[in-house]
């Protein structure tokens, strides 16, 4: 328990040192007006984009028992870039609104393919998930090709960025955002104990009197409406919920009750160094998303070798 103790205390400051970095670092220097209208908003998007994914990364790993699952393999961002693709082309609502009604459409196209006999299988919940997102970029590249106008805007959404400025709506729709993943977030922790009961077993899990199906719904929902919110704001911000929980996991342990909290500090941590990479390591201000996927997809081909194995 004291490891645990003194690992969240540095892991609190890192947060801290690195989130002051964001502030003052990049072009322009530290003028206030540069810090409190672009640099403080992409703070406050990494903390809720790495959070978001860090925890709902954590969980599914959990419920699927597969440590190769990843949060957009669902093919939920997919659907929310659909539903932003729709809004930016034809100016109906603004993009943070229908990119998540379509991902909630999504979660609920791929939780009805893969549930059987009222059973969501968890392999049919992966394959569902790859082919659902599959889909859904064709959609989006079809959309592309046809239009003449709003690519910049769709592709800065297939790529992920955080360079976005807070006018008075998007403001207000970043706050009911940001509580509504609190509060998923919550709800994920409270599972944390059957989580850990399920990590031995469905039949040992059923048999303690863990409710699996529900238990499997309850995160699928709750993960997947994190994962849409953070989309309809930033995009696809990729391998965060593949890498994190695996990091945390080998620093301390598989609890989930330290596990889901240390993710989503881990994502936060992961998603602002990202950030300032991005905007420091070349002239012009590359994607976020560019930048996670350079980590991730090593990261992800080291997982598939050792599992393998």
């Amino acid at each position: 328990m004291r490891n645990k103790t003194l690992f969240f205390i540095i892991i609190f400051l890192l947060v801290a040192i690195f989130s002051i970095l964001e502030l003052i670092i990049g072009p322009y220097g530290t003028r206030w007006d540069i810090i409190l209208k672009i640099r403080l908003p992409r703070l406050l998007l990494a903390i809720f984009v790495g959070g978001s994914l860090g925890v709902s990364g954590a969980a599914l790993q959990g419920v699927l028992e597969n440590p190769l699952a990843d949060p957009y393999i669902l093919g939920i961002s997919g659907g929310a870039c659909v539903g932003a693709t729709i809004s930016i082309l034809s100016g109906v609502l603004p993009p943070q609104v229908l990119s998540l009604v379509f991902a909630v459409i999504t979660i609920f196209i791929v939780y009805r393919i893969a549930c059987f006999g009222g059973k969501i299988q968890k392999e049919a919940l992966l394959l569902a998930g790859i082919v659902i997102g599959t889909l859904a970029s064709s959609i989006v590249m079809l959309a592309m090709s046809l239009a003449d106008k709003g690519l910049e805007e769709i592709l800065y959404l297939l790529l992920g960025n955080l360079g976005m400025i807070f006018e008075k709506r998007v403001f207000y729709y970043f706050c009911a955002g940001f509580a509504v993943s609190i509060i998923m977030a919550f709800i994920i922790y409270r599972k944390s104990r059957e989580l850990n009961i399920l990590s031995l077993g469905e039949e040992e899990a059923l048999g303690t009197g863990v409710d699996v199906e529900k238990l499997k719904k309850t995160i699928f929902v709750a993960s997947s409406l994190m994962v849409g919110l953070t989309v309809s704001f930033v995009g696809a911000i990729g391998f965060i919920g593949l890498m994190v929980p695996h990091i945390t996991r080998r620093l301390i342990g598989p609890d989930h009750r330290t596990l889901i909290p240390g993710s989503c500090l881990i994502g936060i941590i992961f998603v602002i160094i990202s950030d300032i990479f991005a905007r420091t390591v070349c002239v012009y201000e590359l994607p976020v998303g560019v930048i996670t996927s350079l980590f991730g997809v090593p990261f992800f081909i080291y997982l598939l070798r050792k599992r393998g194995k």
